[in-house]
C-alpha cells in the first residue's frame, strides 16, 4: 500500500475533509480539500478515526469489529488521552497567593466579616447588590507575589470603585477602597482613580462593561481594562507586601448598584495575558476542551460532506461518514459527561467556557447559520442526563453574553447580542429545553439578560462613528456619505436585535407550561410583564429602589409589544390564541384596526396585588376603594367607535377616507428624510415648526420657569373651578357589555399588551427621550454657537483674540460632534419610522380611551396616573421627533384633534386629583399654542373654543398662574404698543381673542376674580424683581442662579402686563365703568412699576442683571416692561372718548389723586424719552407718544389745580372722624357687619377681593353697607 498522508487536490479520491491553518475550524475562503485513503482508493477508516482524535498516522491499527461506542471509549481512553491531555495540560505557578477559608477545593468568594453596610448576593456564585448608601467588602483571597486579575460585569453605571485593598484598609459608611492608604481603586462613573486623593483616570462606563483588575506583584503596578483594553497603568510603585499580608480583590457600591465578580469560577471574558485568575480552573477543562475539538472536527467533516455531494458519490468507502457520526459523536459526549461527573463542580466553568464556545462555532455567528449541525449537537447532548444542568448553564451563559456584547460597525448588520440570541432561539424551538429553562429559577433573571442591550458611552460612539458630518458642517465631504452608510449599518445591526426579541418572545407567548391547572398560551409572558413592572416600580425616581432591572430591558420590552400591536405578530399561529377586541382583521396590527373598539376597565378596578399601589388620576387605590367603591364593574368591557369623540366635520380614523398620520404616506422630502436621516439633523433639532416671533424666554423653554415656583411664595388663590363641568355625565357614543366568560379571561389580551407597554414607556422610554431631547437641543446650540465663532474667526481679530477664538472654536466643534453621535445612535435605537408611526397610533388608542371613560365617572377615576403622563410625553416626543415624522401642519390635523379636546377639557378638572398632571395638561397646551400649525387646531376644536376661554381665567391661581400667563399672551400678543415690529399680529388669534372678551363680559364674577388675582400677581413679581436687583447691588455680584431668578421673574412681569394691557383693550368698560377700585389698582400698579424701573440708582448694572448668552439688546432693555404700560394708558384714552363712556370713571381724576405727584411726572417722562424706535415700523409712534405727553399735561394741570383748591380752603385737621382712615381721601360711607368699623365703600371692595374679615378687628365680615342706608 501507498503511503497514507494528507494530499491536497480537488481530484484526490476519498472523504473530503474542510481544514484551516489553525485547528479545522471552517473558512470557506481557504478551505480546501484532504483526502484519507489507502493505494487502492478505498477510504480508511482507521486514517478517519485518527483525523477526527487528531492522532499521529497510523497510530491505530486496523479494526477487527465495525465502529461502534465501545470502539471510540477504547480508542480515548487508551490512544487520545496518551497524545493530548497529559501533554497538553498546563501547569500554572500560582505561588503568591493564599486562599483564607481553608476549604478543599478552595473557593474564592467574600469574606463575610469585611462586608461594612450592607452587600448582598442577589444570585450565585458572586452578583452583589448594595442595598446600604455605600457598602465596602473584600475577597476572601490575597496575593503577594506574580501577575494576578479578576474581572467585574457592571449590572449598573453609577459609582462603584474597584480595586485592591489590604486587610488594614477601614470600611466605613462613607469611606471604602481607595479612600485610605494601600488601598486603590477605579471609578468609572466618575472616571476617577481612588488612593486617598482622587485624580482623572480611564473612560466612562457603562451597564454591560467587563472591567479587568490587574495587579503586576513583580513590577508593582497595577492597572484596570474596560472591555479588554487598557486603560493604562493606573497606580505604579504600590508598596510591597509578604506572605502573612497581601492585597485583597475589593469593592465598594452606592446604594442600588449591582455587578458580577468573577474571580475566576467562570472563564475570563477578557484574558490579559501573563495574568492569572484568582480562582484556579478546574483540571478536568483541558480534557473537556480536546474532546469538543474532536466533535468539531467530526461535525466537520460532515459538513464538508454536505457541500461537495456530488463529488463525494464517486468516492469509495468502506463505511459511509454518516454510519460512523453516530457512534463517534455519542462516544466522545460519553467521554465528554464522565469527565464532568467526575467532578460535578467542573460543570459550571466548562458550560460557560468551551461549551458556548463549541455550539457558536457549531452554530455561527454570521448567517448562514448552520442550523443542521447545531441540531445533532443539540440530539446528542439531550441524550445524557447530565445535559440538564449543563444546557441549564449555557442559557446563563448566553444571556451573560447579550448584557455584555456591543455592537462593532464592522460586524453589523450580525453585531452586538445578536449571535447569541440567535442561537438560543433556535435552540429553545425544543419544548424540552423551553421546559427546563422555565421551571429553572432564574428563569425571569436569564429571560431579563436576553433583553438586555448594551448601550455605547462617548469612546464607544467614536468607535462606531469614525467620521462625523452635520448640514453646514465644514468637515470633509466625504463624511457625508460615510456619515449616511455607517447610519444605514447600525439601523440594521439594531433591526437583526430587535427581529431576535420578538422571535424570542413569541417563543415565550406560546410555550403552554406542563402543569396540572389549565392553562392558555400567554401566560407565562403574562406573569413575567407583571413581574418586571412590579419590581420596576419607582425606576422612574432621581434615586431607584434596589433591584429594578435594566433600562434596556424596559426598552426592549417595550419595543417588542409596540411592534406587536402596531406591526402586527409575525408567526400566524399567534392570532389563533390571542385573545383580541375583533374576530376578523388579525392580519392588521392592533393599534391600527379601527372600527369599534374595546377595553376591559377590570384592569383598572380590580384589586391586584401587582398594581394596587400605582396612583391613579382620583388618588391612591386604597382611598378609592373607601371613598368610591366598585363591584360588577370588573366584568365590564367598554366598546366605542373610533373617533367618536371627534367632531363628524374634521373626524379622521382608520376607516375613513382620510386616514391618519401613521397610515398615510408623504410626498418624496420626507421618505428622503427617512432614508438619509443625517441630512435633516440640523433642521430637526432646530423645530420643524415655526414659532411665533419674539418668543419670550419664559415660552422659549417650553414652561422650564415653572421650576422656580419652588422658590416662589406661595400666595392665597382666587381660582374657582365649578365642579358641574365635570359632573355625572350620561354614558353615549359607547355600549358596556359583559365579558364573554370566565375561562377567556386568562387568554392574554393585546389591552393587558397595550396597558403593559404605557407603563414600560413611562418607567423607561420617557427618560431616554428625554435625554435624546436634551442631545439634540443641545446640538443646535452648540452649532449656532460654532458657526458665530467661525464668523468671528473670519472678520480677522488681533492675534491674542484669534488665539481665543480658535481654542473656543475647537471646543464647540468637539461639543457638536459629541452630540451628533449621541443623536444620531438616538435616531437609530429610538426613532425608526415603525417605532414612531406605532407611537402615533398608540396616541390616537389612548387620547380616545381617556375621553370615553372620561364620561364615567366612576372608571375615569381609577385609570392610573402614568396612561395620562404616557400619553403627553409620547405625543411631544413625536412633536419634537427628528427627523419629524410627518409635516407639522397635519400631525393634529390627521388623527391627533382628540388630543387637543382631551387637554382643553380636562388641565383643570377637579377628578384629577394631582395638580401636577393638571399642569402637564396645562403646560402642553402652553407649549402648543406658541406654533401657528397647532393653535389652528385650537381654534378649529370645538371643545376648546367652548371651555377653554373660562378655563384659563379659571384656571389663574397660585400654582398655574405661570402657564396660563404664557397662553393667554400667545392668544392675544400682536395688537400691543411696541409689537407690531416684529408681525406679532399674525401670530396671534383674533377667535380666542373674541371669545376671551366674551367670557370675560358674560361673566363678571370670574373676570373680577382673574383681574384681582392678576393684579396681585403683577405687583408681587415686580417687588420680587426689584428685591432681587438690589440685593445684586448691595453685594455688588451676580450669581447664575440670581440672574437666572431675574430674568424669569422679569420675563414674567413683562408677560403679565401685556395680558393687563389685552384686558384695558378689550374690556376697557371693566375699568371705566361702575366703582372705580379696578382703575385706581390700575393706576397704582402703573406707578408702582414706574418707580421701580425709574429708581434703579445703576442702570448698568440693572441691564446686566438681565443680561443672556446671546440675546439681543431689545429683549433684556427696559422697554419690553414699558410698552405695555404705555398700551394700558393709551387703551384706557382711546375708550373714554367713546360716547359710551363719557360721564364715567375720570382717568386723569384717577392718576392727579395718587400722592405721588413727583413719581408720576418723572415716570411719564422716561416713558417719553425712552427709544421706541427700535420697537415700530416707521414713525406711526409718535402720534401715540404725543397722545401720552397731552395726557401727562392733562394730568399735571389736573394736580396743580388741586393743589390751589386745598391751599385755598385750608388744611384738614385731624378732628375730621368722618374721613377714611385707609386712604384719608375718602368719605367713610360703608360699614363692616356685624363689627360695625367704618371705612370708605373703595377700600373695603378692595379689601375683600383677597380676605373676608375686618382689617380693623379681624373679625369675619357677614355684609357690608353704606351708612346712607343704615340712616335712612
Amino acid at each position: 500500500m501507498a503511503e497514507d498522508g494528507l494530499r491536497i487536490g480537488g481530484l484526490s479520491s476519498g472523504l473530503a475533509v474542510i481544514l484551516n491553518g489553525e485547528d479545522g475550524k471552517e473558512n470557506s475562503s481557504r478551505s480546501h480539500f484532504v483526502s484519507c485513503c489507502d493505494d487502492l482508493g478505498h477510504q480508511s477508516v482507521e486514517r478517519t478515526l485518527e483525523y477526527v482524535f487528531a492522532l499521529p498516522n497510523k497510530s491505530l491499527g486496523p479494526l477487527v469489529s465495525s465502529v461502534d461506542r465501545n470502539v471510540v471509549r477504547s480508542i480515548l481512553k487508551n490512544e487520545f488521552l496518551k497524545y493530548h491531555v497529559n501533554s497538553e495540560a498546563s501547569v500554572s505557578n500560582r505561588d503568591g497567593i493564599a486562599v483564607d477559608n481553608g476549604s478543599v477545593p478552595q473557593i474564592v468568594g467574600l469574606e463575610e466579616v469585611s462586608i461594612c453596610g450592607d452587600i448582598r448576593i442577589v444570585k450565585s456564585p458572586l452578583l452583589l447588590e448594595s442595598f446600604a448608601m455605600f457598602s465596602s467588602a473584600r475577597g476572601n483571597v490575597r496575593v503577594w507575589k506574580g501577575k494576578w486579575m479578576y474581572e467585574v460585569t457592571l449590572e449598573t453605571s453609577g459609582i462603584q470603585q474597584l480595586g485592591w485593598a489590604t486587610v488594614t484598609c477601614p470600611f466605613t459608611d462613607h469611606k471604602g477602597v481607595g479612600d485610605a492608604d494601600d488601598s486603590y481603586a477605579f471609578d468609572g462613573r466618575r472616571v476617577k482613580k481612588w488612593n486617598k486623593e482622587a485624580e482623572i483616570y480611564g473612560q466612562p462606563w457603562v451597564a454591560g462593561d467587563i472591567i479587568g483588575c490587574c495587579i503586576d506583584l513583580d513590577c508593582n503596578e497595577i492597572s484596570f481594562y474596560r472591555n479588554g483594553v487598557s486603560l493604562g497603568v493606573a497606580f505604579s510603585g504600590i508598596r510591597k507586601l509578604g506572605p502573612g499580608s497581601g492585597y485583597y480583590p475589593a469593592i465598594s457600591l452606592s446604594q442600588g448598584e449591582r455587578c458580577k465578580l468573577n474571580f475566576g469560577a467562570h472563564p475570563f471574558r477578557y484574558q490579559i495575558n501573563g495574568y492569572l485568575p484568582l480562582q484556579e480552573p478546574p483540571s478536568v477543562n483541558a480534557c473537556a476542551t480536546q474532546l469538543l475539538q474532536c466533535l468539531s472536527r467530526l461535525l466537520g467533516m460532515e459538513r464538508a460532506e454536505r457541500s461537495s455531494v456530488e463529488k463525494s458519490r464517486s468516492l469509495k468507502r468502506f463505511v459511509s461518514l454518516e454510519e460512523i457520526f453516530y457512534p463517534v459523536s455519542h462516544g466522545i459526549c460519553e467521554e465528554f459527561f464522565s469527565v464532568l461527573e467526575a467532578d460535578m463542580g467542573s460543570i459550571e466553568y466548562v458550560s460557560w467556557g468551551i461549551v458556548v464556545s463549541f455550539m457558536m462555532e457549531v452554530f455561527g455567528v454570521q448567517v448562514p447559520h448552520d442550523y443542521s449541525s447545531l441540531d445533532r449537537v443539540v440530539d446528542v447532548f439531550l441524550q445524557y442526563q447530565d445535559s440538564h444542568v449543563m444546557f441549564e448553564h449555557i442559557l446563563n451563559a448566553l444571556s451573560c453574553g447579550c448584557k455584555t456584547a456591543s455592537i462593532v460597525l464592522t460586524e453589523c448588520p450580525y453585531s452586538g447580542s445578536y449571535p447569541y440570541l440567535a442561537l438560543v432561539c433556535h435552540i429553545l424551538r425544543r419544548e424540552e429545553l423551553m421546559v427546563l429553562w422555565w421551571k429553572s429559577s432564574d428563569f425571569e433573571f436569564i429571560f431579563e439578560g436576553f433583553l438586555s442591550r448594551k448601550s455605547p458611552n462617548r469612546q464607544d460612539l467614536q468607535c462606531m462613528m469614525p467620521s462625523v458630518w452635520w448640514p453646514g458642517s465644514c468637515e470633509d465631504v466625504s463624511y457625508e456619505s460615510s456619515m449616511m452608510l455607517t447610519t444605514t449599518a447600525l439601523s440594521e445591526g439594531v433591526n437583526k436585535i430587535e427581529e431576535k426579541h420578538r422571535e424570542l418572545c413569541l417563543l415565550v407567548m406560546q410555550f403552554i407550561p406542563p402543569i396540572s391547572s389549565l392553562q392558555f398560551p400567554g401566560s407565562v409572558f403574562r406573569t413575567f410583564i407583571q413581574n418586571i413592572l412590579l419590581k420596576n416600580r419607582g425606576a422612574d425616581r432621581n434615586m431607584p429602589p434596589p433591584g429594578v432591572s435594566s433600562n434596556s430591558v424596559l426598552v426592549s420590552l417595550y419595543t417588542v409589544i409596540l411592534h406587536f400591536l402596531s406591526e402586527g405578530f409575525s408567526m400566524g399561529d399567534c392570532c389563533n390564541w390571542l385573545k383580541t377586541s375583533e374576530s376578523d382583521g388579525c392580519h392588521v396590527g392592533f393599534l391600527h384596526r379601527g372600527g369599534q373598539q374595546s377595553f376591559p376597565v377590570g384592569l383598572f378596578l380590580k384589586n391586584d396585588p401587582h398594581r394596587a399601589d400605582i396612583s391613579r388620576l382620583g388618588g391612591s387605590f386604597s382611598h378609592l376603594l373607601k371613598s368610591h367603591p366598585v363591584y360588577d364593574q370588573e366584568a365590564e368591557v367598554i366598546r366605542w367607535e373610533e373617533g367618536c369623540m371627534d367632531d363628524e366635520e374634521t373626524r379622521v380614523t382608520h376607516l375613513t377616507e382620510q386616514k391618519p398620520c401613521c397610515c398615510s404616506n408623504y410626498d418624496a422630502d420626507f421618505s428622503r428624510s427617512l432614508k438619509y436621516p443625517i441630512r435633516y439633523a440640523a433642521k430637526g433639532s432646530r423645530g420643524h415648526c415655526s414659532p411665533n416671533p419674539e418668543r419670550s424666554a419664559q415660552v422659549a423653554a417650553e414652561c422650564s420657569a415653572g421650576n422656580l415656583n419652588d422658590d416662589i411664595a406661595d400666595k392665597p388663590s382666587t381660582s374657582d373651578q365649578s365642579e358641574s363641568e365635570f359632573g355625572y355625565h350620561p354614558v353615549r357614543h359607547m355600549r358596556i357589555v359583559p365579558r364573554e366568560s370566565n375561562t377567556s379571561t386568562t387568554t392574554l389580551r393585546e389591552e393587558e399588551l397595550l396597558d403593559a407597554l404605557l407603563l414600560l414607556y413611562h418607567v423607561g422610554l420617557a427618560p431616554n427621550f428625554k435625554q435624546a431631547s436634551n442631545y439634540m437641543s443641545h446640538q443646535s446650540q452648540s452649532i449656532s454657537l460654532l458657526e458665530e465663532t467661525d464668523k468671528q474667526i473670519r472678520e480677522r481679530p488681533c492675534s491674542e483674540q484669534l488665539k481665543r477664538l480658535k481654542e473656543a472654536r475647537n471646543n464647540y466643534r468637539d461639543d457638536v460632534i459629541d452630540c451628533v453621535r449621541h443623536c444620531t445612535w438616538y435616531r437609530v435605537s429610538l426613532f425608526s419610522r415603525w417605532k414612531q408611526r406605532g407611537m402615533y397610533a398608540a396616541c390616537m388608542w389612548i387620547v380616545q380611551l381617556l375621553l370615553v371613560l372620561s364620561k364615567m365617572d366612576l372608571v375615569f377615576i381609577y385609570i392610573p396616573e402614568f396612561y395620562l403622563e404616557a400619553l403627553v410625553d409620547c405625543f411631544h416626543v413625536l412633536r419634537k421627533s427628528d427627523p419629524p415624522f410627518v409635516p407639522s401642519a397635519i400631525f393634529i390635523k390627521q388623527g391627533l384633534a382628540s388630543f387637543v379636546t382631551f387637554v382643553v377639557t380636562h388641565f383643570n378638572d377637579p377628578r384629577v386629583s394631582s395638580a401636577d398632571l393638571r399642569d402637564l395638561l396645562l403646560q402642553s397646551i402652553s407649549v402648543l399654542v406658541q406654533y401657528k400649525e397647532y393653535l389652528s387646531a385650537f381654534e378649529n376644536n370645538e371643545a376648546a373654543t367652548l371651555r377653554m376661554p373660562k378655563a384659563l381665567l379659571s384656571a389663574f391661581d397660585n400654582r398655574s398662574w405661570i402657564p396660563v400667563t404664557n397662553i393667554l399672551l400667545r392668544l392675544c400678543k400682536g395688537y400691543g404698543f411696541g409689537s407690531s415690529k416684529h408681525g406679532e399680529s399674525s401670530s396671534s388669534s383674533v377667535v380666542f381673542q373674541r371669545l376671551l372678551r366674551e367670557a370675560c363680559i358674560n361673566d363678571e364674577g370670574l373676570f373680577s376674580a382673574f383681574l384681582n388675582r392678576l393684579f396681585n400677581t403683577l405687583s408681587w413679581t415686580m417687588t420680587e424683581f426689584s428685591v432681587s436687583v438690589r440685593e445684586m447691588q448691595e453685594k455688588y455680584q451676580v450669581s447664575d442662579f440670581q440672574q437666572r431668578k431675574c430674568c424669569v421673574i422679569f420675563d414674567l412681569s413683562c408677560n403679565l402686563a401685556r395680558v393687563l394691557e389685552f384686558c384695558t383693550h378689550e374690556i376697557p368698560q371693566a375699568f371705566l365703568s361702575g366703582s372705580d377700585t379696578n382703575l385706581r389698582r390700575l393706576t397704582e400698579l402703573i406707578v408702582f412699576i414706574l418707580n421701580h424701573i425709574t429708581s434703579a440708582a445703576d442702570t448698568e448694572f440693572f441691564d446686566l442683571s438681565l443680561r443672556r448668552n446671546g440675546q439681543s439688546s431689545e429683549k433684556v432693555n427696559r422697554g419690553t416692561i414699558l410698552a405695555p404700560l404705555v398700551g394700558i394708558i393709551l387703551n384706557l384714552l382711546d375708550a373714554s372718548t367713546e360716547p359710551e363712556s363719557i360721564g364715567k370713571n375720570d382717568v386723569v381724576g384717577i392718576f392727579s389723586s395718587m400722592d405721588c405727584p413727583d413719581t408720576i411726572h418723572c415716570g411719564f417722562q422716561y416713558l417719553l424719552e425712552h427709544n421706541w424706535a427700535g420697537s415700530f415700523r416707521g414713525d406711526a409712534y409718535l402720534t401715540k407718544l404725543r397722545q401720552l405727553e397731552c395726557f401727562l399735561g392733562l394730568v399735571l394741570c389736573r394736580i396743580e389745580t388741586q393743589e390751589i383748591e386745598k391751599t385755598r380752603s385750608g388744611t384738614v385737621t385731624d378732628a375730621d372722624d368722618g374721613m377714611c382712615c385707609i386712604c384719608y381721601a375718602t368719605v367713610a360711607d360703608a360699614q363692616f357687619v356685624p363689627c360695625s368699623h367704618r371705612s370708605c365703600y373703595g377700600c373695603i371692595s378692595r379689601h375683600l377681593l383677597n380676605c373676608v374679615r375686618c382689617f380693623f378687628c379681624n373679625a369675619t365680615v357677614g355684609e357690608v353697607i353704606k351708612v346712607s342706608e343704615k340712616t335712612a
